[in-house]
This record gives C-alpha cells, structure tokens and sequence, in this order.
C-alpha cells in the first residue's frame, strides 16, 4: 500500500503541474479529494490492513492529503493573482463628494422671514396646533355666525375644540401672559378644508402683533414695506386696498406688483399687475378688552401671511402641492 500512496503523490504532482485553466484545477480536486476519489478510497483500503500496519498508512495517507490540499489553494490563489483583478482603484481620481440634503423651500422662506423680524425686535412665540373655539374664534372677536366658522373652512375636532384655522390664538395667549409692550410673530402650521392648485388642508402661516403706546397705521405699513421689500427686492411696488377682518379695525389687504409679470398683466395676476400678498390692520378694542388691555391706553396691529404662497411667487411655483409630494426632483432645485 505503500507503493499507491507514493504513486498518488507522483500523479497528482504530474497532472498539477500540467493544469492550465481552473476548470481542470476543479477536476484533479474532485479526483483527489471528492468523496469518490481516489484518496477516499485509501481510507478504505485502510480497513484490511494489519493492526501493526495501520499507523504507519494512515500517517502516511494524511500527509498526502495534506500535501494535495495545500497545492491546490496555493494554485488557486496563485491563477486568482495572476489574472486581471476584478475592481481597480485609480488614485488619481477626485474624491467622490458626500450628498447631503437641504432645508426644504417653505423652511427656506420660514426662517428668512423671521431673520427679518428679528432684526426689528420682534421674538417668535409657539402655540397648540388644537385649540378652543374662544381662542380660535371668540377672543378674536369672530361672532358664533362668522362664515369662519362654516364646517367646510374648520376641521372640528368636537363642538368647542378644533384644528386652528390660524396662528392668531397665539397672539392671545401671549396678551394673556404678558403687558405691553410686545412685538412677537407666532410662525406654525394651520389647517382649513380646502384643497386645490393653490390650498391645501395643512399649511404655514406667520402672523405678528405689535402692540405699545401711539402705534398707527404709519407704523404697519413701515414694517410691511420694510419685510416685503426685503423678501422680493428692493423695487418692490406695494400697495394697501381697504379691507375687513372681525379682528383689526380698520383692516387692509397688501398688494405687490406681480413678480411674473412686473405690473403688466398676466394670468397670474389675472391681469390686474397686482398679487395679494397678506392681510394686516389695527387691532380691534374688542380684542384687548378679552385679554384685558386698556385700549384707550395701548394700541397695536396685526398681520397674517402664508408661507407657502410668499414661497410660491418668490421660486415661481404655479401649483402648491409640490410642496408635499416630497418628490426629490423638485426639491433638488432649491439648494439652501
């Protein structure tokens, strides 16, 4: 037996020498060591040995195992290191830059906004998303048959808690907690049952209160030209049209000239040359007197903007609800 062990030795070392390729690699493996080949069947032949030959064969039948093993991972390594490598690096390229996300087009405008306000001394006050009917409609002097209240402009909750329909309560919670005087711009979501081209159920408003001693009318429309002009250019053409909210008194709408048209007329501005832009006016005695200012001693206005529309006519968007598909294509235009 000692004979065929050296034999195998011999025929294995031939026929790895002459291997060209791994498919005939794989097939002295198989012969060798596959649980037909031919080293298999020594372990079997090892059976009818004598007890006193039996170590010595199957020491020897190891070793060769061994020695085939050992051969053909070195050759297999060898032909995997002599080929073409399956991934190259070249050095000399540039370094692949990391991507990375920006702030989305209505954060944008939010906190450019409120930058502005900053710099005129007003702070940013928060409130509750859900509300009470008398914060939402009462305090701010919006009587119980307000079309305000109509079921197809508020989400009712229950019959005296609702979704706000603006970030007004804020203003009263502040009154209620705080003397005069305050200047504070209450920035956050609101919700209404609309939703088409330009509305949706959910979307942003900032709205603001100053309120001191001698406040006028001339002092919000300071603010206003100095907040829209900042927002759309310094050539800004604007403009105030009487108007009327159960909250302010006397009350206007602010108008700029249209940013697609420059004042011409187009089908943005329905052909006017004129965009509204936010709603504003002195505050209303009626509501100093349910947060309990002496309305013969402070006065104050109010105003209330929508995001989403400042950022539509500022970006030239035509349709608000690209602003929530979340559709990486679009929002890939508006890098911070």
């Amino acid at each position: 037996m000692i004979e065929i062990i050296n034999k195998l030795l011999q025929d294995f070392d031939s026929r790895l020498n002459s291997v060209a390729d791994p498919k005939q690699l794989e097939q002295v493996r198989i012969d060798f060591l596959g649980k037909k080949g031919l080293l298999q069947g020594l372990m079997k032949d090892l059976r009818n040995a004598s007890a006193e030959e039996k170590p010595k064969l199957g020491k020897d039948i190891n070793l060769l195992k061994q020695h085939v093993e050992q051969e053909i991972n070195n050759k297999t390594l060898g032909s995997k290191s002599a080929g073409k490598p399956e991934e190259t690096f070249d050095t000399t390229l540039p370094g692949r830059k990391e991507l990375t996300g920006t702030l989305h087009p209505i954060t944008q405008v939010m906190e450019e906004i409120t930058s502005i306000f900053y710099g005129l001394g007003f702070q940013v006050e928060e409130g509750p998303e859900i509300e009470t009917d008398y914060y939402n409609f009462e305090a701010l002097n919006i009587p119980k048959d307000h079309p305000a209240r109509d079921m197809q402009d508020t989400f009712y909750i229950e019959d005296e808690t609702v979704l706000r329909t603006h970030t007004s309560p804020v203003q009263i919670h502040t009154m209620e907690n705080r003397e005069p005087p305050l200047r504070i711009i209450a920035p956050g979501k609101v919700y209404r049952c609309d939703s088409d081209v330009s509305h949706t159920p959910m979307f942003h408003q900032i709205e603001g209160l100053m309120v001191d001693e001698g406040v006028s009318f001339s002092h919000l429309k300071g603010i206003m030209n100095i907040l829209l002009q900042e927002v759309f250019g310094k050539d800004t053409k604007i403009r105030f049209r009487p108007s009327f909210f159960p909250f302010t008194c006397p009350s206007a709408e602010v108008d700029i000239q249209c940013v697609m048209c420059s004042g011409k007329g187009c089908r943005v501005c329905s052909q006017t040359g004129w965009l509204e832009i936010l709603g504003a006016g002195m505050v209303d005695p009626a509501v100093f007197k349910s947060v309990g200012y002496d309305s013969e001693k402070w006065t104050g206005f109010a105003f209330g903007l929508g995001i989403e529309r400042i950022a539509m006519l500022k970006f030239g968007i035509n349709d608000i609800r690209l602003f929530f598909e979340n559709d990486l294509r679009f929002l890939k235009q508006f890098p911070a």
